[in-house]
């Protein structure tokens, strides 16, 4: 299992150029089933974050080398019991400190039984979209007003596979979202190195935002019918859109 986790990081290190990544973080899981229950499993039995300078001291083709012993030199962190599939948290570096956050506000509630979404302050739905993404799994903040480049909300999924650091834009329109909003929230998302971006609204997406989002595949746009039935999945929120139309291809349900 050692001997695995260090050939994985050093074929990382070895396909990127030293400019571009700095360091390697390696998740070690296993497809297995729970003896007790007999369903599938995935635990994860070795986690570890190498620094591609300290990586590089290692003589890895040294056959006094002890791999188990290296693991621990790198700071991983090992399941104790691997045979008993005893599994560890996995690691996760995430840098915040570029954000300005702000405290936190419960605006579920204090929602009337069945809000309408455009009508509602800017603030508060920005808010709205934090709690959303928390009831969804994710760790969520929202973030200062005007200091982070069209950011509105942070959030984190831990998932070692699909999981990542997420940028969230939350616009309270009644018409087709502009491509250039998409396009930017790519830009926004390329500078902040983050994972996804995810541009949630309580209107619609022209075709061009949506054939855009495909293709970066770190793109998803959440329309205003989307964002109504994640609500009411997650939070148990019956909303309202206030659409001065209703959109292409929508039914008069998704708004109502």
């Amino acid at each position: 299992m050692a001997r695995l986790a260090l050939h994985a990081i050093e074929e990382g290190f070895a396909v990127t150029a030293p400019g571009l990544v700095d360091s390697v973080l390696f998740n070690g899981h296993v497809d297995a089933k729970d003896r007790a229950t007999g369903r599938a499993i995935r635990p994860c039995l070795v986690s570890v974050v190498a620094e591609r300078d300290s990586y590089a001291q290692l003589v890895l083709d040294e056959p006094a080398l002890d791999p188990a012993g290296c693991l621990h030199h790198l700071n991983a962190i090992v399941s104790q019991h691997p045979f008993d599939l005893e599994a560890v948290a996995p690691v996760a570096v995430f840098d915040l400190t570029k954000y300005q956050f702000i405290a936190e506000v419960d605006v579920v509630s204090g929602l009337d039984s069945r809000p309408d979404l455009v009508k509602m302050d800017p603030f508060a739905f920005e808010h709205l979209v934090r709690q959303l993404f928390e009831a969804i799994g994710l760790e969520a903040w929202t973030t200062q007003a005007s200091r982070d480049d069209g950011v509105d909300a942070v959030a984190i999924n831990r998932d070692p596979l699909t999981g990542g650091l997420c940028i969230i834009q939350a616009k309270r329109l009644k018409g087709t979202v502009p491509t250039d909003a998409v396009r930017a929230l790519a830009g926004v998302m390329h500078d902040k190195a983050a994972a996804k971006g995810i541009l949630v609204t309580t209107a619609w997406f022209g075709k061009s935002s949506i054939d855009f989002a495909h293709r970066t595949g770190r793109l998803q746009l959440i329309d205003g019918r989307g964002l109504k039935a994640l609500l009411k999945e997650h939070l148990g929120i019956d909303a309202l859109l206030g659409l001065p139309k209703v959109p292409p291809g929508w039914r008069p349900d998704d708004v109502r």
